[in-house]
């Protein structure tokens, strides 16, 4: 049985990190499968299969770690010091070593090593997922020498691809087998979890918007607030919008939802280890961010046949051929404006609650299969 290496930072409650899951719980009948993050004890650790193996650089969360530790000492540890952590954790244990997210772990696994197969994936849009400003030059920078040591690179949109590719032109970057695979979501469990728990915040005689997201600048959820509040102040009181998820912004985005006083309408719940209870009850889920490497997410909700509404980003080709989608214009003004017209028009369609059973993405494992198999 051939042994498999997946890599990313850690296993916590993000899009790509439950991808991972699915994807290596599938997986494990027929390979055996290892981790390896950066930082331990992610929040979804307990969802893998008994078989999945775990290593870790750091024994504690991210969070565990000192501001300092984890900001400066982790990063610079991953950088300059990956050739013996390469040599300690993983070198000459695998057949393949799959760095499953950008950033430190794809660093890390880029060290050359001509007896394994290395293979990436890549999530986000490269052109903005690391900001504007010299430290985005900088890892730019870096990442060209890193991505041409892999062999095979594995998109999870044609957005992100064409993107990399613009910024990317070196030659020997050019020439690497290069493919889209969307992301695998297991259907049934998320069916099966929606039905665990009531999503109690939600009220019924409401109209509810949802949505899942990280707390950070890219899923843009400070434009959404400034467009909601304006919608409240036409509408009344005949909606809610919930966000479920944590990250380095929330201080400021409810101090954002105070100045626009919408704390009644507006909020933000934290995360949750099982948010499908709540896209499901939800109206209409929403994916409103300035950009996107697929979003996931969206096929959860497709999996729950939601009532959809995104931005126009790369998100659009997760919800190609779904027809409960609404694309807005990629702006606060294009927030304000679709959302204003889904109440106005009180579009709240009562076959939301019904199952897509013809949903069905197996054939995503099998190009899985496959890649590592060539």
């Amino acid at each position: 049985m051939k042994k498999i290496l997946f890599g990313i930072t850690g296993l916590t409650l993000g899009g790509a990190e439950r991808v991972l899951v699915d994807i290596v719980n599938k997986l494990c009948n027929k390979y055996e499968i290892t981790i390896f993050t950066i930082y331990a004890k992610g929040e979804l650790e307990k969802q893998l299969d008994k078989r999945v193996k775990l290593k870790s650089l750091y024994n504690t969360s991210y969070l565990g770690l000192s501001a300092f530790k984890r900001k400066i000492i982790a990063p610079m540890r991953v950088l300059l010091c990956k050739k013996h952590i390469y040599k300690k954790y993983i070198k000459g244990q695998y057949d393949a070593e799959i760095a499953f997210l950008e950033g430190p772990i794809t660093r890390l696994f880029s060290v050359s090593n001509p007896q394994t197969k290395k293979i990436v994936w890549i999530h986000n849009d490269i052109s903005k997922v690391f900001g504007k400003g010299i430290k985005s030059k900088l890892k730019k920078l870096i990442d060209k020498n890193v991505y041409s040591k892999y062999e095979k690179l594995v998109f999870v949109s044609k957005d992100n691809l064409n993107n990399f590719e613009k910024i990317y032109k070196d030659e020997n970057i050019v020439k690497k087998d290069k493919r889209v695979i969307y992301n695998y979501i297991d259907a049934q469990n998320v069916r099966k979890k929606a039905e665990i728990g009531q999503a109690e915040e939600l009220k019924q005689d409401k109209i509810n918007f949802v949505t899942v997201a990280r707390l950070v600048q890219q899923k843009a959820i400070d434009r959404t607030i400034k467009a909601y509040s304006n919608i409240v102040k036409e509408y009344g009181n005949i909606s809610r919008f919930y966000v479920i998820g944590d990250g380095p912004q929330k201080s400021e985005l409810q101090k954002l939802i105070c100045e626009k006083n919408v704390q009644d309408s507006f909020l933000l719940l934290g995360k949750k280890e099982n948010p499908y209870p709540y896209i499901k009850k939800a109206d209409y889920f929403c994916l409103l961010s300035e950009f996107e490497g697929y979003g996931m997410v969206l096929e959860e909700a497709k999996i729950l046949d939601k009532n959809i509404i995104i931005t126009d980003t790369a998100a659009r080709e997760a919800v190609e051929g779904y027809n409960k989608v609404t694309i807005l214009e990629n702006s606060e003004n294009g927030i304000y404006k679709g959302i204003k017209n889904i109440l106005k028009n009180k579009l709240k369609d009562e076959a939301g609650n019904v199952e897509n059973t013809n949903y069905n993405n197996e054939e995503k494992i099998e190009d899985i299969i496959k890649l590592i198999g060539e």
